[in-house]
């Protein structure tokens, strides 16, 4: 199996589908051969998301500022690139691996990551790197197997150390069920 799994994370100031992203960060993976791959961090310039239609959740905003300093420092350390060029630069590190054979997005939560990032490709006039029928719920499968968590290491809530931390789950996962189907 190649490398067309990618675990997401995309960092908001919103819960719903218009949320404004700041950050995406995505890992690739190979469950079977129990792989990482190239990864992925784009800041997104906030102004911008919400001039282009992303929507700001009061109780969001209010939950960063009691989050540590070391992930509200990232989401103010650089503007980041405008929405339509940061979805653009995540489908150009998508795009080797999707033309290759289905690429699953991974995403945690059902109604998070993947339909926030679909959302907006779609505000921006842009289509997006892979079919509705390969959005994966990370949640769903960590929940089907607890216990197998393991340490996290880095900033929680920076995007790419979250996907990394979510992608090494998987792989664990995958490492204590070899029988299950990634397809």
């Amino acid at each position: 199996m190649s490398m067309n799994h990618v675990m997401t994370d995309v960092e908001t100031m919103g819960k719903n589908p218009n949320a404004p992203i700041v950050a995406i960060g995505a890992v690739l993976f190979d469950p079977v051969a129990g792989e990482l791959g190239n990864q992925l961090y784009v800041k997104v310039n906030l102004e911008d998301a919400v001039r282009t239609g992303g929507v700001m959740d009061a109780s969001t905003v209010l939950w960063w500022l009691q989050q540590d300093d070391a992930a509200r420092v990232e989401l103010l350390r650089e503007r980041g690139e405008n929405l339509a060029p940061a979805l653009w630069v995540f489908s150009e590190f998508l795009e080797p691996f999707a033309a290759v054979e289905p690429l699953h997005v991974w995403g945690n939560g059902a109604t998070f990551d993947n339909v926030i990032l679909s959302t907006a490709y779609e505000r921006v006039s842009l289509q997006k790197p892979w079919g509705f029928t390969h959005d994966r719920c990370f949640r769903t499968l960590k929940n089907l197997f607890p216990g197998l968590e393991p340490e996290f290491t880095g900033t929680p809530h920076h995007a790419l150390h979250d996907a990394l931390h979510q992608a090494k789950h998987a792989l664990a996962i995958a490492k204590a069920h070899p029988n299950l189907n990634w397809s």
